[in-house]
């Protein structure tokens, strides 16, 4: 087997460190100094030049100039950075691949809008409210706004690895499940629609799941208009990227009643600063980002990249190809 030499500069615990230096033999593997951390450019380090794997997110522009690169493993789900025709172009002219990190984050982010549906249909934020802040015994008032997800509709724009595990999740609820996608695919588990069906489908949705990437073409997707078009009384989830949601036209949604609730993991910017007016917001629930976290989280991000290591060494197709 070829020996590689694979630098790498994702953020770990330490207990995963090690678990990438022992797995990464017989390869030659090269740690970015800690001033060379994620997402900062910094100064170049001449030894990602001359490596032909690189894991982890380093700044597109030393990737442009690594002419020895075959493979680059993002290790994040997200890769705006990335998108640039430039950057495709340079990669696909030496003929590199490049994979992300979504396989580790799908499981997570579906549980986490699960958990978001739940405590909405069993009204557990407005009882955890009452039991802060009044201690009162509102029994019946919330058993009459607790609802089953019987019979519901779910739309999911960007419908990828999180909408396919969160339908996977559903399978036990009668909940049809839609998924919006730029490009329809045949062969799927649930009906894809795309952009000549997405008003029909925000008309009769009572839930509406954000898995949006940023990207020129879905910054601020869900604008007033597209809010506008979702269901009166529907809830809405944002779990992909801040920047896909115009929040003064989500803020007028949920004060006016339009929108029922509204559940964030993602905002612009991050971290949401004290005073923004979403965290007042009425039916406004925000956790900070932490939809994809889970407790083994920075092994799995290891034990994934392993995986294609083990894949590329034996020249198999690879998980979470994207180019």
């Amino acid at each position: 087997m070829k020996s590689f030499t694979i630098w790498a500069n994702p953020f770990l615990s330490a207990s995963a460190k090690q678990l990438l230096i022992r797995s990464g033999a017989p390869h030659t593997l090269v740690l970015a100094e800690s001033s060379e951390h994620v997402l900062d450019v910094g100064k170049l380090d001449e030894r990602l030049l001359q490596a032909e794997v690189v894991f982890g997110q380093p700044d597109p522009g030393a990737i442009i100039q690594s002419e020895k690169l075959r493979w680059l493993h993002i290790s994040s789900a997200g890769y705006t950075r990335y998108d640039t025709p430039g950057f495709w172009a340079a990669l696909k002219k030496r003929n590199a691949l490049v994979t992300n990190s979504s396989s580790v984050y799908d499981a997570p982010c579906a549980e986490h809008i699960m958990a978001f549906m739940l405590a909405d249909a069993r009204q557990l934020y407005p009882s955890y409210a009452n039991q802060r802040e009044t201690s009162g015994w509102p029994q019946n008032a919330l058993r009459q706004n607790t609802h089953l997800l019987a019979n519901q509709r779910m739309l999911i724009a960007g419908y990828g690895a999180i909408g396919r595990r969160l339908s996977e999740l559903l399978a036990p609820y009668p909940v049809t499940v839609i998924g919006y996608r730029r490009t329809p695919r045949p062969g799927s588990r649930v009906r894809e629609i795309g952009p000549g069906e997405l008003t029909a489908s925000l008309n009769e949705a009572d839930h509406v799941v954000n898995t949006l990437p940023d990207n020129d073409e879905t910054r601020h997707f869900f604008d007033a208009d597209r809010l506008r078009q979702i269901k009166p009384g529907a809830r809405y989830y944002s779990i992909g990227r801040g920047t896909t949601t115009e929040q003064h036209a989500l803020i007028e949604s949920l004060e006016t009643g339009h929108l029922a609730a509204a559940y964030l993991d993602v905002t612009d910017p991050e971290p949401l600063p004290p005073n923004h007016p979403l965290w007042s917001t009425k039916n406004c629930y925000i956790t900070p980002h932490t939809g994809g976290g889970h407790r083994n989280e920075f092994e799995r991000i290891v034990e994934h990249f392993i995986e294609n290591l083990r894949r590329f060494e034996s020249q198999k197709d690879l998980v979470d190809r994207l180019a």
